[in-house]
């Protein structure tokens, strides 16, 4: 998602360019959505092909330029042994690995200083692509998930509904069950809309126990599909989550979004639109992109349902005020 603002970019400015995109094979799904590429090459995962089978695509390919915006080893290897005439990635010191920086033909000390968007934006303005504002290209396609969401929820055809989702890949990341079970009352009786819980592999009992506690007010999701998610997010109201890839997702298709941040940096990470609200405690935290806290008691515990409530209330006002 932090990369696709970059390559639409590239599109723009070079509107009969070959644009590949080599995708690890567990995020090939999003891919399928992109308009602005002309092939995702996948490799492992169940649907993805071998490494030496990838790299022999990539080599007949004859790409001008190959653009890691990882900053990784792995991904420096594949962009190199591309056989790319050009390599190109961010300086040393940018580079989530040091080491890939010696795989870079070309490296661009980028605009390091805010969301990592607008750094991978600002790598290919230095490849000379005029990148200003943040498009996120998505063909969202027509499921029927989203009336049997609408049915679960009582919305009617057209009624507003809320997405929460509890889950995140870290412990230290986490907002209690609980405590979203209170947005999700709120909301309910605030503003009319019940909710919808979200949850992953390994998340359904998170999910249960948040409309448990939301008297009512949320309902667990059927299963969904990568299409199914990104129609269903498009479609509501207000997206309440902490620093997860549904949240990007959200914020991709132009959702209002609220954000509950811990150790994580919302400048960084967060939803770049600025109507949208975070709530964080990453300025006091001690664990910075940490995966579990070093206190008795997470940063992110010590947010109050109050403070999301009050967040949610402040971004759906800026919604109804754009209409």
């Amino acid at each position: 998602m932090h990369a696709l603002p970059a390559v639409a970019a590239l599109r723009a400015a070079w509107p009969d360019a070959r644009i590949d995109w080599l995708v690890d094979g567990r995020y090939a799904a999003l891919l399928a959505m992109v308009p602005v590429i002309n092939r995702a090459i996948v490799v492992g995962g169940a649907t993805g092909a071998s490494t030496l089978s990838v790299l022999r695509s990539l080599r007949r390919a004859r790409y001008d330029t190959s653009i890691d915006l990882q900053g990784l080893l792995k991904s420096a290897a594949f962009a190199r042994f591309s056989g790319a005439r050009d390599t190109v990635g961010f300086a040393t010191a940018q580079l989530r690995e040091r080491a890939a920086s010696l795989l870079y033909t070309t490296q661009i000390r980028a605009d390091d200083d805010g969301h990592v968007i607008r750094k991978n934006l600002s790598l290919v303005r230095a490849l000379g692509v005029a990148a200003g504002a943040i498009t996120c290209p998505l063909a969202v396609p027509p499921t029927p998930k989203l009336a049997d969401v609408r049915t679960l929820l009582g919305a009617g055809d057209a009624g507003a509904f809320a997405i929460i989702n509890p889950g995140a890949g870290w412990p230290n990341k986490q907002w209690p069950a609980d405590r979203y079970g209170a947005v999700a009352a709120h909301l309910l009786k605030r503003h009319g809309v019940a909710s919808l819980v979200l949850w992953g592999p390994g998340e359904l009992d998170r999910a249960e126990r948040v409309a448990v506690a939301s008297q009512g007010a949320a309902r667990v999701a059927p299963a969904t599909s990568l299409a199914d998610l990104v129609a269903v997010t498009k479609a509501a109201a207000v997206f309440v989550a902490g620093d997860t890839g549904p949240m990007q997702l959200a914020a991709a298709v132009g959702t209002p979004v609220v954000g509950v941040f811990g150790p994580t940096n919302p400048a960084r990470n967060g939803p770049w639109a600025d109507e949208d609200v975070c709530v964080s405690r990453f300025d006091e935290c001690e664990c910075h992109h940490k995966r579990r806290c070093r206190r008795p008691t997470p940063c992110i515990d010590t947010i109050a349902p109050q403070e999301v409530i009050d967040a949610v209330d402040r971004r759906l006002a800026a919604r109804g005020a754009r209409g």
